[in-house]
Order: structure tokens, then C-alpha cells, then sequence
């Protein structure tokens, strides 16, 4: 393997940070020395679009990927959660750095009782919330997450938020002036596919040279649950969620509701094949 490898990755700071965390993880597991190619997504530059609204598949992901499939980066970092279901043919995903905590975590003001108002443009947290606060309005909210955080604590924008506890916990963000943090266990909130998850990705021909250098447990749990996203053909339009555990799969669907079903050893051999099984059982396909 070259003794340098480019990492392609969106300016943010959590992507930052996160692309940062591969590169110390490469330097250290393979001896090789890194370089961070820096690029402004689709998403990065229409921070005004409602990502429900433009259907959300590829916005944060595409140019990364081009920049691998001509030969100007050698691996791509991605949140998980940003990856469509499908992938071009010469693309594969060389591994995942061990997961962070994947829960949601409502943020809200301070003293403020049950909020009434909460900004998120994710369908799926705004359904699942909409069960723990059947009155609540919803409204859009973009931005980095301090961004996010400003407008609730500062601005008022809204009572409330969602926000991923691995993004919290990259950034050091344990806490914030004005407001309360409570992480939403997974029988009240279901995770994105992926959620917490680093994802490397690479061209498919150099996928070998990645072989045990990432976590198989975390690649064993995401596989699966990205073969639901894979079925049901999700992107923002969709509310809908997968969480996996070693042993049960935590599922919602706007369809459906919130599940959780048990998993055995075998569920993981053949993940496409168990997301089918699931999802007729469902109901959903």
C-alpha cells in the first residue's frame, strides 16, 4: 500500500473530526502517512433546502464519491447515516471505525416543560417524537451543530431539537448553556441506519487492502441494517429506522410503528436475506 493515503471529506467540523479520527486510525494500524482532501457537498451549499424536500439521497456523499472514482482520493469518510442504500459498482466500504453511542438526543430549553415546539427535517424523528409529544408543531432546522444548538438556546427558534449523541460526544459537547440534553432510549427512538458509525470507503478494487483493519462487530451490525435501507429503497422521504444490536433489531417504519424483534447468530450470515424475511413479516414489502 502507498505510504500516503488521501482522505476525501466534507469541511464541517464534525466531519473534520471525524475524518481526523480514520486518519489516526490508518497511521496507526498501517504505517501510512495521511492527507485530508476537503470538499463543499451539495448539502454543504443549499444549507436553506429542506433535505425532505430534495429527497436527500447523495447530497452529503456524491462528491466525495467522485473524488475516489477519479483517482483524487484514495478513501472517503461518510457518517453512516449520509449513505444511500445503494453504491456505485466500483465503490465498496473498506470498514468502520469502532460505533459511538447511536441514540437521538432531545435538546431543549431549560425550565421549560414539555416542549411544544421542536425543529428537526428528519420524518423519521419527527414521527417518532410526534408518540412522546402527541401535540407538538414541527418545524426545519439546519445548520453545524452548534449551529443548531445557538438557534434553540439563543434564537428560539423552536423548544426543542434532535440531535445524534455521537455527534455530541466527537465534538466534546456534553453540555450547553440554557438547555438540557436527554438521550431517547431505543424503544422510544429509533436510530438512522448507521447512526454513530464512521464509515471508510474506497474503490471496490482496493477494498482487500482494508481487510481486519476496521471493527467487524460494527460492520456485522451495520451490514444488516443497511440491507433494510437497501429494501426499502429509504432516503429522507421516508420516515424510517434500523438499529441493530448482537442480539435484536430495533425497526421503524411510518408504516409500521416502532418494533424490536430478537436476532441469533444466524441473522447476520445472510443480511439481505433476514431484511427480507423481516419486512414481509411486517408487512412491508
Amino acid at each position: 500500500m502507498a505510504k500516503k493515503l488521501i482522505l476525501a471529506t466534507r469541511k464541517s467540523p464534525l466531519a473534520l473530526k471525524q475524518t481526523e479520527m480514520v486518519a489516526a486510525h490508518l497511521a496507526r494500524t498501517l504505517g501510512v502517512e495521511t492527507e485530508l482532501l476537503k470538499i463543499v457537498t451539495t448539502g454543504d451549499k443549499q444549507a436553506e433546502w429542506s433535505l425532505e424536500g430534495k429527497g436527500g439521497k447523495g447530497l452529503f456523499t456524491s462528491e466525495l464519491e467522485q473524488a475516489l472514482l477519479r483517482g483524487e482520493a484514495d478513501v472517503a469518510v461518510h457518517s453512516t447515516k449520509d449513505l444511500p442504500g445503494e453504491m456505485a459498482a466500483d465503490l465498496a466500504i473498506g470498514g468502520y471505525l469502532p460505533r459511538d453511542d447511536p441514540r437521538d438526543v432531545l435538546v431543549f430549553r431549560q425550565g421549560g416543560g414539555a416542549p411544544r415546539t421542536i425543529a428537526t427535517g428528519s420524518p423519521r424523528r419527527r414521527l417518532q417524537v410526534a408518540l412522546l409529544f402527541p401535540d407538538v408543531v414541527f418545524s426545519e432546522i439546519r445548520g453545524n451543530v452548534d449551529t443548531r444548538l445557538r438557534k434553540i438556546a439563543e434564537q428560539n427558534v423552536a423548544d426543542a431539537t434532535v440531535l445524534a449523541a455521537a455527534g455530541l460526544r466527537r465534538l466534546g459537547i456534553a453540555g450547553w448553556p440554557g438547555l438540557e440534553f436527554r438521550p431517547l432510549a431505543f424503544t422510544e427512538m429509533v436510530p438512522a441506519v448507521g447512526q454513530g458509525a464512521i464509515a471508510v470507503q474506497c474503490r471496490a478494487a482496493d477494498a482487500t487492502r482494508f481487510k481486519d483493519v476496521f471493527d467487524a462487530a460494527t460492520a456485522g451490525a451495520v451490514v444488516l441494517e443497511r440491507a433494510f435501507q437497501t429494501a426499502l429503497g429509504g432516503g429522507c422521504h421516508t420516515a424510517f429506522g434500523a438499529h441493530v444490536t448482537a442480539n435484536t433489531l430495533y425497526f421503524f417504519h411510518e408504516k409500521g410503528g416502532l418494533r424490536n424483534v430478537p436476532l441469533s447468530p444466524s441473522d447476520f450470515v445472510d443480511p439481505a436475506t433476514t431484511a427480507d424475511r423481516l419486512l414481509k413479516q411486517f408487512g412491508l414489502t
